[in-house]
C-alpha cells in the first residue's frame, strides 16, 4: 500500500482552528472515511464532487453545513479550505 502525503494551506489551517470543537471532532470522522479510499470508492456520506469550474479541485461534506474542499498532488491531497459551505466553495 502505498503512503499518502496530506499536506494543508496555510488558509486550511488557519480555517481549521477557527472551527469549534463538535465541527473538528465531525471532521475527524469524515476524514477518516475519505483516506480509507482516497482515490475512489468514497463512502456516500462525504458527498464528493468536483467544484464547477475547475479541474482539480474537489470538496467533500463534514457537516450540512461544513465543506473541506482539497486537490491531488503527486503522492497524496492538500488541503485546500475548510469551512461554511458558500464561504469554502467560493474560495476553494
Amino acid at each position: 500500500m502505498k503512503i499518502l502525503i496530506i499536506e494543508r494551506t496555510d488558509k486550511f489551517k488557519i480555517e481549521y482552528k477557527k472551527l469549534p470543537e463538535n465541527i473538528k471532532k465531525a471532521f475527524k470522522i469524515q476524514f477518516t472515511k475519505f483516506i480509507d479510499h482516497p482515490y475512489a470508492e468514497f463512502h456516500p456520506s462525504l458527498r464528493v464532487k468536483r467544484i464547477q469550474g475547475t479541474t482539480n479541485v474537489f470538496e467533500m461534506t463534514i457537516t450540512m453545513g461544513i465543506r473541506m474542499t482539497w486537490q491531488y498532488i503527486e503522492d497524496g491531497i492538500l488541503l485546500r479550505n475548510i469551512g461554511k459551505h458558500d464561504k469554502a466553495l467560493n474560495n476553494p
